[in-house]
């Protein structure tokens, strides 16, 4: 048996304006993860199991758009094997689903670094290897995903990325101060790919506009970098509800998060925004210990349907 996790992950400054070449900062939580379960099976081929979500199927049935089947697949085919051995992978994960915590990417990291460990293939267990097979997954979640999630949930890092040609920039980095974060769910759920194909089509539809908030997100995730480097927490602070103005500007924040926003600014957190694709799903308030518990029951207390709290690094 072979057993793997991934964890999930939040966006901290940068989403959307991600996918058109701008820097974003992302960070994984590691509080929730998703974890694999490889091991062998007295049934003929490759069982699927995913007790949590009611799943209980083989392999040779499943479609193409299979996300668990896919990440299967995409191991089988990078190491050149005909046929996989008589397993069943058993997936289960405490990380939110469409959400914008990564929760599809932390999955199908986990399958695959489970099965690569499995068929004691080192060379497809690498970080790299394993980040590269799980965008691939991701484009079925995602459309044109940005790759920030794989990225994250596979180095578990704090990473600051730009999508680029022909190689993405990947970097990681130091947190010079713990970040205390709370992340709370807008019990909204909400479609990352429907929502990053709706931007693109207002981007189509208005370039210039749309490049001009790009720019400015991009500015800010730069900005933000160095300041999470120093520990500038009032800077860190300033540039989220700075982001969070972008986002509603990009129409992709909701009467839900803009509420939770100013409910957790309201109770005393230094900061707050949306993380994820937006539309619903999660924001995140940046809080200090004396203010985190005034901040976690006001969150409870407008409808939050739960508050994860996180300390990064």
């Amino acid at each position: 048996m072979v057993k793997a996790t991934a964890p999930g992950k939040i966006i901290l400054f940068g989403e959307h304006a991600v996918v058109y070449g701008r820097p974003a900062i992302a960070v994984p939580l590691s509080e929730v993860r998703a974890t694999a379960v490889v091991e062998p099976n007295r049934q003929q081929g490759v069982q699927l199991i995913a007790p949590d979500l009611g799943v209980k199927k083989n392999l040779a049935e499943t479609g193409p758009n299979d996300a668990l089947a896919l990440a299967v697949r995409q191991v089988q085919f990078a190491a050149g094997l005909a046929q996989l051995p008589d397993i069943s992978i058993t997936v289960t994960s405490d990380i939110p689903i469409a959400s914008g915590l990564g929760s599809g990417a932390a999955i199908c990291a986990a399958i695959i670094r489970a099965l690569a460990g499995y068929l004691g293939l080192a060379h497809l267990a690498s970080s790299e290897w394993i980040s590269s097979l799980t965008y691939e997954v991701e484009k079925i979640h995602h459309g044109t995903p940005s790759g920030i999630d794989n990225t994250v949930v596979t180095y578990e890092r704090p990473v600051y990325f730009i999508r680029q040609q022909p190689d993405n920039l990947i970097e990681t980095f130091d947190i010079a101060r713990p970040l205390r974060l709370l992340v709370a769910d807008t019990g909204v759920r909400s479609s990352t790919k429907d929502v990053v194909d709706d931007v693109r089509r207002s981007w189509q539809a208005d370039r210039r506009r749309f490049e001009r908030i790009f720019d400015a997100c991009g500015e800010i995730a730069v900005a933000a970098r160095a300041a999470i480097e120093m520990g500038d927490m009032v800077q860190i602070a300033r540039l989220m509800s700075a982001n969070q103005a972008l986002l509603v500007d990009m129409t992709v924040s909701s009467p839900e998060l803009n509420r939770l926003v100013a409910v957790s600014l309201n109770a005393g957190a230094l900061g707050a925004k949306l993380s994820g694709a937006g539309r619903g799903g999660n924001m995140i308030a940046l809080v200090n210990s004396e203010k985190e518990e005034a901040v976690h029951s006001a969150l409870i207390g407008a409808g939050s349907r739960s508050v994860l709290r996180s300390v990064i690094g």
